[in-house]
């Protein structure tokens, strides 16, 4: 099949769509501009129906082919930002003070944008296609968000599919693996309660930032000491602050942010009761109270093996089998699009985007070579499910 070559042809296009996008970011549920657009490229391209407002600012455009069949596929892109304040220098940067497209959100969106235009003019399948333009992927839930607006009973799916591009893997290739993909994910937040004063008389104190440092420690031993080796997992304080701001005042309250991250949601529940006890025990001992608050943020993705074969037979078709990697070890992040493969058979690749700055860093940006090559594989997915009468 190799790459389609209308969609080649208009790739300085949809970069053009692209750079839009990313000059205009809208953090999780405030994609106005990302909406708004997506919303008119699809009414322009003529699609049957054109759903907004799903999960808020998600929309969903329904696509049904030359032949009938009962058979329907969903294709997903999300469409957030990050609260992040960009560095890129590139002139089309973000315009919006403190918000970028630093996951490359933007080129997901005008991937499956540039699926939408060729699908529009071919209609060349047998079904519907759902093109399901996700908000909030970012940890805001905006998966759920759409699923609790009924996306999955309004528009039911045999099978869904979806991308990332990936920085620092070569460019062009495709990486994936059936089974577990990638980590689910916990944010969890501790209160310290204590008692401040001098810090030149600590005896009269019960120090809450002794009670955080003891528990940023001690929390070290669950995944060491409490999760079988076999199982991957991830304990990470990411901020810790006690409130005194002062050179002698020791703090009578202290706060500590984080997230565990795992596989197997056994494994997840493991290390939030142990997290749990080390909190209110480290706690206990110093003199102090403390509670830690969950919110389950992504589950684990797991790649359907039936759908993964698709995809890798497709993929292999649109790019070459030499630049397939079928046995990609999984990724540690997490991803929103979990909560949708939970409930209907999914898969999910990365593609590479060549050398470059990671994601989530201020100097990222997307690479626009790697959207033909989303576009195609896309189409080719409508081909392999929809292609038969």
């Amino acid at each position: 099949m190799g790459m389609i070559q209308d969609i080649v042809a208009r790739r300085d296009e949809f970069a053009s769509w692209r750079h839009a996008l990313h000059e205009n970011p809208g953090i999780g549920f405030e994609e106005r501009f990302a909406a708004d657009m997506v919303e008119t490229k699809l009414r322009e391209f003529g699609f049957d129906e054109v759903h907004t407002g799903i999960g808020k600012t998600g929309i969903v455009g329904v696509l049904r082919g030359k032949r009938a069949s009962n058979r329907a596929i969903g294709l997903r892109a999300d469409m957030d930002a990050l609260p992040i304040m960009e560095a890129t220098g590139k002139p089309y940067a973000s315009k919006i003070p403190g918000v970028m497209h630093g996951c490359g959100h933007d080129g997901h969106t005008a991937t499956l944008l540039a699926t939408a235009a060729h699908l529009a003019q071919d209609r060349d399948f047998a079904g519907t296609v759902y093109l399901i333009f996700q908000p909030a992927e970012e940890g805001l839930g905006g998966a759920l968000a759409m699923i609790e607006d009924g996306l999955l009973e309004r528009f039911p799916c045999d099978r869904l599919y979806s991308y990332h591009n990936m920085p620092g893997m070569a460019l062009g290739h495709v990486y994936t693996r059936p089974g577990r993909a990638m980590c689910g994910s916990m944010f969890f937040t501790i209160d310290v309660s204590g008692r401040g004063g001098h810090a030149a008389l600590p005896q009269t104190t019960v120090d809450t930032t002794q009670v955080a440092a003891n528990i940023v420690m001690t929390a070290q031993s669950i995944v060491a000491r409490n999760i079988d080796p076999n199982d991957a997992a991830i304990l990470s304080f990411t901020d810790v602050y006690a409130g005194a701001n002062s050179f002698n005042v020791i703090p009578d309250t202290a706060a500590l942010k984080g997230c565990l991250r795992y596989f197997d949601k056994s494994v997840g529940a493991m290390m939030r009761e142990r997290l749990e006890s080390v909190v209110a025990h480290v706690a206990e001992t110093y003199g102090a109270t403390a509670r830690a608050d969950f919110r389950e943020t992504f589950v684990p993705l797991v790649n359907d093996e039936e759908a993964t074969a698709i995809a890798l037979s497709v993929a292999a078709a649109t790019v070459g089998a030499d630049k397939v990697h079928a046995d990609a070890a999984p990724v540690t992040a997490s991803e929103d699009f979990a909560f949708m493969t939970e409930r209907v058979p999914g898969s999910y690749i990365f593609i590479g985007a060549g050398p470059g700055v990671a994601v989530h860093n201020p100097a990222y940006d997307f690479n626009d070579e790697i959207i033909p090559t989303a576009a195609s594989y896309f189409c080719g997915l409508v081909r392999a499910e929809l292609g038969a009468e």
